[in-house]
């Protein structure tokens, strides 16, 4: 029942998935799920360059699913006219939470407690 922007946490499955159900006026409903599913095992290389470590860390596959159930014809026509920017974000949205993950530590350095 989080707040997140303008987005409301409707289902949360650690280390599983996220569901969000959009809080805006818009007109129909709109949520956004990410799940995430373990993957192969992703080569660490050291700086990003360079041979692939001894050990590989475990990759994962990030799906971000949106969806719009549109009301009415003014839904519709809100759907189509906003759909080539939705693109454009949700793939940069994709791209940041990509940097963000591998430029943060390892899991197994973190602290202890986190």
């Amino acid at each position: 029942g989080d707040a997140l922007d303008f987005w409301r946490v409707t289902h949360v499955e650690r280390d599983r998935s996220l569901r969000l159900r959009a809080e805006m006026k818009l007109p129909g409903e709109a949520t956004l799920e990410f799940t995430i599913e373990p993957g192969a095992p992703i080569p660490e290389r050291e700086g990003g360059r360079g041979a692939p470590a001894p050990d590989a860390s475990p990759g994962v596959t990030l799906t971000q699913t949106a969806r719009f159930k549109p009301r009415g014809l003014g839904g519709l026509l809100y759907w189509y006219a906003v759909f080539p920017f939705h693109a454009y974000v949700f793939t940069s949205m994709l791209e940041g939470i990509r940097a963000a993950s591998e430029a943060a530590p390892p899991l197994s350095s973190a602290p202890e407690g986190m």
